[in-house]
C-alpha cells in the first residue's frame, strides 16, 4: 500500500531546516530534553500509579529529518500487518512508490511541528520509542517567550505519560495493533466491494455533510465504523490522560505551567489560512478537540472516583471507554464504579 522507504526519503528531504541556532544552545537543549525524561516520568509515575518498576530510561532526541525516518518506520511496522508488502499485483510496487511519496509530503509537514511524541512501534526492533524533536522544542519556546527549561520538562511530561500508557498496560500494544489491522484490512477489502454500493455510500456522505462527521468516516462500513470509534476513543483517551497528566503535575515542577499551557493552547489554534487549510485535511484541528474531549473525561472520572478509579481503564480492553462514554464520563463511571 505505501513504500515506508520511500516516503521516509522523501519526508527527509524535502522537511524544513530548524530555527538557527548556537551550537552550544542547541547542545544543551538535546542534554536537557534527553535528561529531562527520566525526571518527568517518575513525576508521571508518582501522580498516576503507573510503572512504578519499571526502569526510568533517557528519551531519544532527533532533528526534523530523524522524526521523519523514525515515524515512517514505526507506520510500516504498524501497517505491514495488515498489508504484506506482496500485496498489488503488478502495479503493487509502483503504486506503492506513488503513495510513499505522497506520505513522504505529510510527514514532511507534520515533522515542523511535533514537538514529541512515543512510538509504541518504533525504535530497535520496533519495541517502542520515545522521541523528542529538538528544533521543534527550541522554535516554540521562543515563539511563545517562554521559559526553555520549564517548558522542556513539561513537553516530557506529555510524553512520557504515552511512554508510560504502553509500557505500564501489557495488552495496550497489541490491542491498538489489532484494531488498526482490522481498520485498515476492511478498507483494503473495500476495493472487492461493488462499484454501485460505494457510489451510493458516497451519496449518503454527500447528504449528510455539515453533521459533523466526516466524510471518510461516513464512506466507512457499520463493521469499519465500529472500528473507528473503538480506535478514536482509545486516541481520544490517550492524548486527553497525557494532557491532564502534564498540567496536574506542572504545579509542582514547572514554575511557569499556567503561562506555558495559555500560549501553548493558542499556539494549538494559531497559524496563516494555509496552514489551516492544510491542518483541516490532515485532521489536525480534531486532534485538538481530541486533546480536549479526552482531558475532560479524565478530569472528570479523577474527581469523581480518583486516580485509582480512574486507573480502572487500563484492566483490560473492556474496561476502555466507548465513544459515547468519552463524552459522558459519568455513563462510564456508572459502568466500571457502579
Amino acid at each position: 500500500m505505501v513504500d515506508w522507504d520511500r516516503a521516509a526519503t522523501t519526508g527527509a528531504l524535502l522537511v524544513r531546516g530548524g530555527p538557527s541556532i548556537a551550537r552550544r544552545d542547541a547542545e544543551r537543549a538535546v542534554t536537557d530534553l534527553r535528561e529531562l525524561t527520566a525526571e518527568a516520568e517518575g513525576h508521571v509515575r508518582e501522580l498516576t500509579g503507573l510503572g512504578r518498576d519499571l526502569p526510568l530510561l533517557p528519551g531519544t532526541v532527533v532533528d526534523r529529518p530523524g522524526w521523519v525516518r523514525s515515524a515512517a518506520s514505526g507506520l510500516g511496522a504498524l501497517t505491514g500487518r495488515a498489508l504484506p508488502p506482496a500485496q498489488g499485483g503488478p502495479l503493487g510496487p509502483v503504486l506503492a512508490s506513488g503513495a510513499g511519496v505522497q506520505t513522504g509530503l505529510v510527514l514532511a509537514f507534520l515533522a515542523s511541528r511535533v514537538l514529541g511524541q512515543y512510538d509504541p512501534f518504533g525504535g530497535p526492533e520496533n519495541q517502542g520509542e520515545l522521541l523528542l524533536v529538538a528544533p521543534n522544542v527550541v522554535a516554540a519556546e521562543r515563539a511563545m517567550k517562554v521559559p526553555d527549561k520549564d517548558f522542556r520538562l513539561w513537553v516530557c511530561l506529555h510524553e512520557c505519560t504515552h511512554r508510560l500508557q504502553f509500557s505500564a498496560v501489557p495488552w495496550l500494544r497489541d490491542y491498538f495493533a489489532d484494531e488498526v489491522e482490522r481498520l485498515v484490512s476492511g478498507i483494503a477489502g473495500d476495493s472487492e466491494e461493488g462499484l454501485s454500493e460505494l457510489v451510493g455510500r458516497l451519496t449518503d456522505a454527500v447528504k449528510q455533510r455539515g453533521t459533523g462527521v466526516g466524510i471518510a468516516e461516513l464512506l466507512q462500513s457499520p463493521k469499519e465504523r465500529a472500528v473507528f470509534d473503538r480506535l478514536l476513543a482509545l486516541s481520544t483517551l490517550l492524548e486527553g490522560h497525557a494532557d491532564y497528566v502534564m498540567d496536574a503535575v506542572g504545579p509542582r515542577v514547572v514554575p511557569s505551567v499556567e503561562q506555558i499551557r495559555a500560549k501553548f493552547s493558542a499556539r494549538r489554534r494559531g497559524g496563516g489560512i494555509f496552514d489551516r487549510l492544510l491542518r483541516a485535511l490532515l485532521g489536525l484541528d480534531a486532534k485538538i478537540r481530541q486533546y480536549e474531549e479526552g482531558a475532560k473525561f479524565t478530569k472528570h472520572v479523577v474527581d469523581a472516583v480518583g486516580m485509582d478509579g480512574f486507573n480502572a481503564v487500563w484492566r483490560s480492553p473492556n474496561t476502555l471507554p466507548t465513544r459515547a462514554e468519552i463524552a459522558d464520563p459519568a455513563a462510564w463511571v456508572q459502568r466500571l464504579h457502579g
